[in-house]
């Protein structure tokens, strides 16, 4: 039925709440940023704004990593040079520190092998506003690092971020696969169902459904995880 399932991460495979995570994220990278005496004032309202850029960016030509840092260190007095080793080893360090907020989904591993073993191409569509390194930590957090995906969606190769339709047209095309011949997997309903405008078939995962404009939910197949698991051993592939 299909050549590549696309999952979303945060919500889907993640167990974890992603308003409470970021309040503590920001909060541990001021902390860090302090006690290495760096300038850390207003450093949490800098970070959205230029992760918004980064967001509203639709200009192909540059990743996401390209217009975040460029937005950020264009306007504000950060010094690049000081911080950039500093985000690095913020994600080195400190996010480890951030394990207990996530834990996998029961379903989580199964749902991922099922995939695999259908002989798809699988990919981490999850929205690439973060660097590898911090995606791969989540992945290990949901208890599916170990696998070969196909593609995972880092703001280091990505140009575009959901709900763009650009972002899905891009992963189909990096993969080599028709979009009609993707299903994209999550729980976002602003965010994982705009795939269905670039041509993809849905999947809504309820365990942490978010809809955060109560707009209608158009999709192909919805249901808890446990339910993807039966959708994903009975399709016929």
């Amino acid at each position: 039925m299909f050549k590549a399932v696309l999952f979303d991460l945060d919500g889907t495979l993640l167990d974890i709440d992603m308003y409470v995570f970021l309040q503590h994220y920001f909060a541990k990278m001021v902390q860090m940023a302090h006690e290495r005496n760096l300038k850390s004032n207003n450093l949490v309202e800098s970070l959205w704004k230029s992760t918004t850029a980064m967001i509203e960016n639709k200009d192909p030509q540059f990743t996401n990593q390209e217009v975040f840092e460029r937005h950020f260190f264009e306007n504000t007095s950060y010094d690049p040079d000081l911080y950039r080793p500093f985000f690095d080893e913020f994600y080195e360090q400190g996010f480890d520190q951030l394990k207990g907020l996530a834990r996998p989904f029961p379903e989580t591993r199964r749902v991922v092998e099922e995939v695999f073993a259908r002989g798809c191409k699988v990919v981490i569509a999850t929205q690439p506003v973060f660097p590898d390194l911090a995606i791969r930590k989540r992945l290990d957090w949901a208890g599916v690092g170990s696998f070969d995906y196909h593609m995972v969606t880092t703001y280091e190769i990505m140009h575009f971020t959901k709900p763009h339709t650009e972002y899905y047209l891009e992963i189909a095309e990096a993969i080599g696969v028709d979009p009609g011949d993707c299903l994209m997997v999550g729980n976002d309903v602003g965010e994982d169902l705009t795939a269905a405008q670039a041509g993809m078939k849905t999947f809504l995962v309820k365990e942490r459904m978010i809809n955060q404009h109560n707009l209608p939910i158009k999709v192909d197949w919805q249901g808890y995880l446990p339910d993807l698991l039966r959708f994903l051993k009975e399709w016929k592939g």
